[in-house]
């Protein structure tokens, strides 16, 4: 494919600072955002994250802002409200009904097991987690979490990390599924989308952030990492097809990080604004090991 992705692809020398971590300290994270753009606002779901031993992904915040840059908090769902040893990724989407969804990655106690929960509420603000389905539980072999969704032409499309869990000590890796379904409740997979490539920066995992459909086919962001050590710090790769079952990786190095150490930058996530042009959001490593989230404005 010959699509330019460059006005998707981060440049954090043009970006401005959307949420700032608790604390300033390794191990503490403010990221993996999920943006929607819809009645004059830009709503954003991101988890907050504490070093491991000290609660994880302790929470996932829904906020707002009228300018996409400084946000005020609508709601906080803690860890443990969904049960959950820790939570991942959200992701923030609106019904075709009117209503808003919120998919909550959660860590299943005791395990490396992961699951998918999803709350409805007619606004942003209303979510309450004791009205929360499982709509994709993983199984005894399997954790799935991080899922990213496009409505197109009546299909729900769903892009998730999977985790083998045979041997705890490979649950690190990671490779993205593919699932389609109605209702965004009841999924079908088709199999594995996209998975690392031996010998490359990605070999290890590649867990989709992004999507976007285009006349020529699809162009998925993705976060990958070479090694177990490199886990939390995936960089942003490029990956296309013809088929949203079926991408492939583009490119020998990645096409975006961060200049710190570990070059962490990842969960990227697009949203198209009313008025034209397109924001950026995503998780950035900061020199302190910290990770903030961040934003760009493209034309």
């Amino acid at each position: 494919m010959t699509i330019d992705v460059n006005a998707w692809l981060p440049d954090p020398g043009r970006s401005t600072l959307a949420v700032a971590p608790p604390e300033t300290a390794a191990g503490h994270w403010a990221g993996a955002p999920s943006a929607v753009a819809g009645d004059a606002w830009i709503y954003l779901a991101y988890r907050l994250r504490r070093p491991v031993g000290e609660g994880r992904g302790h929470a996932v915040v829904v906020a707002r802002s009228g300018d996409g840059e400084r946000f005020e908090t609508l709601l906080t769902i803690g860890r443990e409200e969904m049960d959950a040893e820790s939570l991942e990724r959200p992701y923030l989407v609106p019904t075709p009904d009117g209503r808003w969804r919120l998919y909550l990655s959660c860590a299943t106690h005791g395990t490396k097991h992961w699951r998918i929960e999803a709350i409805d509420a007619g606004d942003p603000a209303g979510f309450d987690s004791r009205l929360r389905t499982t709509v994709l539980p993983g199984d005894p072999k399997t954790g799935v979490k991080d899922p990213v969704i496009v409505q197109r032409d009546g299909t729900w499309h769903l892009w998730a990390s999977c985790h083998p869990l045979a041997d705890p000590d490979e649950a690190d890796q990671m490779v993205t599924r593919y699932a389609t379904s109605e209702d965004g409740l009841s999924w079908a997979w088709h199999g594995t989308a996209l998975s690392g490539r031996p010998g490359h920066w990605d070999s290890r995992g590649t867990r989709v952030s992004a999507v976007r459909f285009t006349d020529e086919g699809v162009v998925a962001f993705y976060d990958g990492r070479a090694s177990a050590a490199e886990n939390y710090e995936e960089r942003t790769g490029v990956a296309t097809g013809t088929d949203p079952a079926a991408l492939e990786a583009t490119g020998d190095r990645p096409a975006a990080e961060s200049p710190h150490a570990g070059g962490g930058l990842r969960y990227l996530d697009l949203v198209d604004l009313p008025g034209g042009g397109t924001r950026l959001y995503y998780e950035y490593t900061r020199a302190d090991g910290a990770h903030e989230l961040r934003t760009e404005l493209r034309a």
